[in-house]
């Protein structure tokens, strides 16, 4: 008996060492995406910058894909059917609470380094704010929704 509940520790310390080398290689492998992302971003806005002749200014450019995102967003999300709202708003609400992870390390930023802490800490307030209510509306509009098909107490 002693020896199944060891070889069944050994295969469980093999599985969480395979699942540790899985996550490390997924995360290597997401920061190369990030990366490469960032990298593309820079590429296109110098391109722009450099076809333009320095007409447009890369931080114009990235304001521009900005609020296309932002108008491509809204209409995503009012397209969405009823039955795929809650699973969207579990996402959405994962997403903001790591918004408001960033948002507190922002606002727990010291004021003493350099003349931009407290422009930090403004937006990382601003963002903590946005962010708590998009969570908290998230769960009223699930909470609603999911009223919607609870039998009626007569």
């Amino acid at each position: 008996m002693a020896t199944n509940v060891e070889q069944l520790a050994e295969q469980a310390k093999a599985a969480a060492e395979a699942a540790r080398s899985a996550a490390n290689d997924a995360d290597m492998a997401a920061q190369a995406a990030l990366s490469a992302l960032e990298q593309a971003g820079d590429a296109v806005g110098a391109a722009v910058h450099g076809a333009t002749g320095g007409a447009v200014d890369p931080f114009v450019f990235r304001l521009a894909v900005f609020v296309l995102a932002i108008f491509v967003g809204y209409y995503v999300v009012w397209s969405v059917t009823p039955a795929l709202h809650t699973p969207l708003m579990s996402v959405t609400n994962a997403i903001s609470s790591v918004i408001v992870v960033g948002a507190l390390l922002a606002v727990g930023v010291d004021l003493t380094s350099d003349d931009s802490g407290g422009m930090a800490r403004a937006f990382g307030f601003i963002g903590l704010i946005l962010a708590s209510v998009n969570i908290f509306g998230g769960f009223l509009v699930t909470q609603r929704m999911l009223a919607m098909y609870k039998k009626k107490q007569r």
